[in-house]
């Protein structure tokens, strides 16, 4: 195979990377307030698209990144004692979140629904609506990328694998199950920016 054959497989490995670590992080944080867990896991997906734009967006190299951030146990043993690694703190406090619209509800729809009745082109609708809304930081927008937008390059990869080598429906449904699993995945992590409120305006 030629480096332009296997990119795609080296692209889906390093989405699994991402997205294994991205679970994992998820999973070792259960315990925590679930301000101080959307804060730390909107950290971690800035720190990898900050570093994703720094390798031109190529992410074949995620281990280091990866490697860089430490452990997910320790991240969340780091955060119950409130000390937020110093290359996770963020330097300024965000302003209120602005009140959610029409677009944005009609995004996790996308993301949900629309990843069952029209696999791909429904989840990559609901990605640009919440790319264009305001609602949500840039790294909770990275993270919903990532995790719905990784399984679909997988599912890709599957789809092509099952047609070079004449498997059966098995592969096609395996990558349907991807495709639908990486949409609702990206709903989860959008839902508690959609539901934050506003604080009270004080006079």
């Amino acid at each position: 195979m030629s480096g332009s054959d296997t990119a795609p497989l080296v692209q889906a490995q390093a989405d699994v990377l991402v997205l294994d670590y991205l679970a994992a992080l998820w999973a070792a944080t259960d315990d925590l307030e679930p301000e101080l867990r959307d804060e730390l896991m909107a950290a971690v997906a800035d720190f990898i698209a900050v570093r994703r734009q720094g390798q031109g967006g190529s992410m074949d190299d995620a281990a280091p990144i990866l490697q860089r951030l430490g452990p997910p146990a320790s991240l969340a043993a780091a955060a119950r004692r409130g000390r937020m690694p110093a290359h996770l703190r963020r330097l300024a406090v965000p302003a209120p979140a602005p009140a959610s619209s029409g677009a944005d509800y009609a995004a996790l729809a996308l993301l949900t629904a629309g990843s069952v009745i029209l696999p791909g082109a429904g989840p990559l609708a609901g990605l640009v609506l919440t790319t264009t809304s305001p609602r949500w930081t840039p790294g909770v927008k990275a993270a919903a990328w990532v995790l719905a937008a990784g399984p679909m390059l997988i599912a890709m990869v599957v789809v092509l694998g099952s047609v070079m080598f004449g498997a059966g429906p098995e592969g096609l449904f395996l990558a349907y199950a991807l495709m639908v699993i990486g949409g609702f995945l990206a709903a989860i992590t959008l839902l508690p920016g959609l539901t934050t409120r506003r604080p009270p305006h004080r006079s």
